[in-house]
This record gives structure tokens, C-alpha cells and sequence, in this order.
């Protein structure tokens, strides 16, 4: 799999999931004890290595990495049409938000299915 390498003072896009650039985790960020950064509806999640996974309490939408090291990559897993997998040059510490791209419907907001 390509692996593409970012900055990481941009705001990038792999399918229906944002990653954006931040100072630092919100008050109320939760660790969590996984790597898929964004759950898909047919089973092919984006996962983050090298990072630790934030979630916030009340908000399925948004999520929050934070470095360990020297890169994070976002890989999404589906063996056919795939996204490229994304390589973040790090300092340790540095937070990213992930943010799922929403959509309206007569139901009203919600995730926009990929």
C-alpha cells in the first residue's frame, strides 16, 4: 500500500474522515483502548498506529489522536478501493481531532456513509 506523507499543520481527508491539527485534547477526552479512529457501516475501519486514541463523552463524531513518536500512520482497511494510507510527520505530543463528515437527511445529521 502507497503510503503518503503530510505535515502535520493541515487539515487532510482519507474518505469520510477529517484529521485536523490541535493544540491539545479537550478537558474531557477519554482514553480509549483501541486504534480504529472511524468505524465503517461495511466493516472497513481507519485505523491509527503509533498513537494513543481519545474519545469525548456525548460526541460519536469526533475523536482525538495524540502522537507517541516520530509518525502516526492512518491506514484504511479494505482489501479493493481503498484509500491511500496517510503518514503524519510527529513530534511526540502532537494531537490531531477526527472528525466524521456529516450529512443531512430528513431524519436529520448524521454520518456520511462511505
Amino acid at each position: 500500500m502507497k503510503k503518503v506523507e503530510k505535515n502535520n499543520n493541515c487539515v487532510v481527508f482519507q474518505g469520510d474522515v477529517a484529521l485536523i491539527k490541535v493544540d491539545s485534547l479537550p478537558e474531557n477526552a477519554k482514553a480509549e483502548q483501541t486504534n480504529i479512529v472511524a468505524h465503517s457501516e461495511t466493516g472497513h475501519h481507519h485505523i491509527a498506529t503509533n498513537c494513543d486514541v481519545f474519545s469525548i463523552p456525548g460526541d460519536p463524531l469526533s475523536l482525538f489522536i495524540r502522537a507517541k513518536g516520530k509518525q502516526i500512520d492512518v491506514e484504511h482497511k479494505r482489501p479493493f478501493d481503498t484509500h491511500e494510507t496517510l503518514r503524519f510527520l510527529t513530534d511526540p505530543g502532537d494531537t490531531f481531532k477526527i472528525r466524521r463528515q456529516r450529512e443531512w437527511s430528513p431524519e436529520g445529521w448524521r454520518m456520511t456513509q462511505d
